[in-house]
């Protein structure tokens, strides 16, 4: 792709604008979610507990990555649960919905993603009569608060991710859609019948294509619940909201799909930008220089400007000045 590009408008088409079929990505690797004794660990804290305002203490585990340190700040998930389960679930405790402790030691050993720390809380709050709805206030009030005093966390919604499974994600439906200031990053799967509809969770979809910069939701295809995220995958693809739209074939209402969900959407987390191709037209303008390479992201970048230095492109979707920011790519210049 070295060579000279002449334009009077750069076009290129978005790798994913938006989803009207299932994304279809491959089945992970074999051990993906097992606990291996040739990788490092990181330190799940179970059980702990947090004091909040109207419901006396909660329950929550933690799992911070191999290496964590408080000399930096990291990224953090906040990964619910389903109806019947607790804050040792997705510990592959209790309840046993998902190994997402064994996922991120795989991933992890692997540098397929940053390090962040994960936060699995009890969703269904003691002491209220609607635990499950209660949470949000807790979740927001509470938790958020408890987890930036108690560790290296970062506290900007760029580093916070809302995810969870069945009815888990149907929190993360209905907390993360109306309060995108706190969330840049929503991982509902196989969201159960607490859903509320689209135009209840999103007042302005403009909202949503600025602040989040990753949606991912799936189910297994043999669920009967399905109906609940299409509703929420019709609605996107007729406002055209970029996300992933993941059915796992041949699978139900299950722990494969928990787990191979968390594993997809923890790839597409704290890149540092938006996923897709985000254009802008190079107006009046004969040739165009091209510059590409990585970020500072980490994620594969292009950036294209007219000879008046404006206009951009980025793969992952972030517009960037052209050449003030070039310092951001040690890729090539290609004129």
């Amino acid at each position: 792709m070295i060579g000279k590009i002449s334009t009077l408008g750069l076009i290129l088409l978005p790798v994913l604008a938006f989803s009207s079929d299932p994304a279809n990505l491959p089945v992970p690797p074999n051990g993906f979610d097992s606990k291996s004794s040739s990788i490092p660990h990181g330190t799940v804290t179970a059980s702990q507990s947090y004091q909040t305002q109207k419901y006396s203490t909660q329950k929550v585990t933690v799992y911070t990555p191999p290496g964590y340190s408080t000399s930096q700040k990291y990224p953090v998930v906040y990964l619910m649960h389903g109806i019947g389960g607790n804050e040792v679930s997705w510990i592959g405790q209790g309840s046993n919905e998902g190994d997402a402790a064994n996922i991120m030691d795989y991933l992890l050993s692997k540098n397929l993603i940053k390090p962040f720390v994960v936060v699995m809380p009890d969703g269904n709050t003691k002491g209220a009569s609607d635990g499950f709805a209660a949470f949000g206030d807790v979740l927001i009030g509470d938790l958020i608060p408890w987890v930036e005093k108690t560790y290296s966390v970062a506290t900007d919604p760029d580093s916070r991710a809302l995810a969870g499974l069945s009815m888990g994600g149907g929190q993360t439906f209905n907390f993360g859609f109306p309060h995108t200031e706190l969330f840049h990053y929503l991982g509902p799967y196989s969201a159960a019948p607490n859903t509320q509809a689209p135009t209840a969770t999103i007042k302005d979809v403009s909202v949503i294509k600025k602040n989040v910069k990753f949606i991912y939701m799936s189910y297994g295809s043999t669920d009967g619940l399905v109906t609940n995220g299409q509703k929420y995958h019709d609605y996107f693809d007729q406002n055209n909201v970029t996300h992933v739209w993941q059915i796992e074939a041949n699978l139900g209402h299950e722990k494969r799909v928990w787990d191979r969900s968390f594993y997809n959407f923890a790839q597409k987390i704290f890149l540092g930008s938006a996923t897709g191709i985000e254009i802008r037209p190079l107006a009046k303008s004969t040739r165009a220089s091209v510059l590409f390479g990585r970020g500072a992201s980490g994620a594969n970048q292009i950036l294209v400007a007219r000879p008046d230095g404006k206009g951009v492109v980025s793969l992952d979707g972030r517009a960037l000045p052209a050449f003030p920011e070039a310092s951001l790519f040690d890729g090539i210049h290609i004129q």
